[in-house]
């Protein structure tokens, strides 16, 4: 089994090796399209599956990438879109639920890296729906980079 699981792995863009073979790498996507700026985009995951109900054991990963969707106005075709994936009206309970569910499939001890953009939604929302406060994180322009350990 690897250690690693990469909830939301889109393209992978933050992945210095994007075939990390110690990770899974999970979307509920699967599609190869070219951008508007001529830029071929991939989402290729190991394993097709939605955050919110993963189809892993509890405890089974040491490690867990949460990079959901950020955006709630989006077209749908839009290059936007197409990148970082769009939640929905209830993206409340979409991102809670995932939250919880990365935090069942994380073993007792494990770390969970959360990354957010807070573009359209902010960062304070976003603790207040998942009711953790992290470890430590930092933040660049406005995107953060949260850490969480499972007790």
């Amino acid at each position: 089994m690897k250690r690693i699981l990469d909830a939301c792995c889109g393209s992978r863009m933050f992945w210095f090796n994007r075939q990390h073979e110690d990770t899974v790498f999970m979307d509920i996507r699967n599609f190869e399209d070219t951008l508007c700026d001529g830029r071929k985009l991939e989402v290729k995951p190991d394993i097709v599956a939605d955050f919110r109900d993963m189809p892993f054991p509890n405890e089974s990963f040491y490690l867990v990438v949460f990079d959901p969707p950020h955006l709630v106005r989006a077209g749908d075709n839009s290059w936007l879109a197409k990148k970082y994936g769009k939640l929905g009206h209830l993206w409340e309970k979409d991102i809670s639920a995932g939250f919880n569910e990365c935090l069942r499939v994380l073993k007792v001890n494990g770390t969970l890296i959360f990354k957010w953009n807070e573009d359209q939604i902010k960062l304070s929302e976003i603790l207040n729906v998942i009711g953790k406060e992290p470890l430590f994180g930092f933040r660049k322009s406005k995107t953060h980079f949260l850490v969480f350990m499972k007790e």
